[in-house]
């Protein structure tokens, strides 16, 4: 799988209509017309797309989102839902982390108590994380019973990489680290 069909992928899933669920479901479908090798591959870009997003100027600004509950896994979290929002809103927020003030899924958050955010709509997305394995132990024909192959496929497939970021297409990452326009939507003291 090249960066072109992972990105491919991505903006398909981040168009498609419904909740999550029927989006992970679509994504694995669409996979699933591969072979287990792609599937290894997908993942390995995936998480070379979520290793870009590891800036402080990030995750600063999805714990301003979360009202300061942006724990490690959620931020790994976070990387995986706006890895899932498409190639050029990843690369906007890349290049600008404020630039999240103008996603539409970020926006229908803002004035809204925490502890009324349904769970489709936390900037998170943890389950995206597990359906490349799912599809590879599918196709595998061995449907949970030896996590160990797909892991040792994907070390094979991302030790090929000169570069850990080399499954992604070169992108600007954190330009600017401010986000004024992120603070005035969630300011720190509406995080409850």
């Amino acid at each position: 799988m090249d960066d072109k069909t992972f990105w491919a992928l991505m903006d398909g899933l981040s168009r498609r209509p419904g909740g999550r669920r029927e989006r992970l479901e679509w994504l694995r479908g669409a996979l699933r017309l591969g072979s287990a090798a792609e599937a290894v591959e997908f993942q390995a870009r995936l998480e070379a797309a979520c290793a870009a997003v590891a800036t402080g100027a990030l995750w600063s600004a999805a714990d301003r989102i979360e009202g300061g509950l942006c724990s490690d896994d959620g931020f790994d979290y976070f990387a995986l839902w706006l890895v899932a929002q498409g190639r050029e809103t990843y690369g906007a927020v890349l290049a600008d982390p404020d630039a999240l003030a103008d996603v539409p899924e970020v926006r229908a958050l803002v004035g809204r108590p925490l502890r009324e955010w349904h769970d489709d709509e936390w900037p998170e997305w943890e389950e995206l994380d597990y359906a490349a394995r799912e599809v590879f132990d599918d196709l595998a024909g061995r449907p949970g019973d030896c996590p160990e192959a797909f892991d040792e496929a994907l070390d094979a497939v991302q030790e090929t990489w000169a570069d850990p970021e080399e499954g992604i297409a070169a992108v600007a990452v954190a330009a600017r680290t401010g986000t004024p326009r992120l603070d005035a939507l969630f300011p720190a003291e509406a995080g409850s």
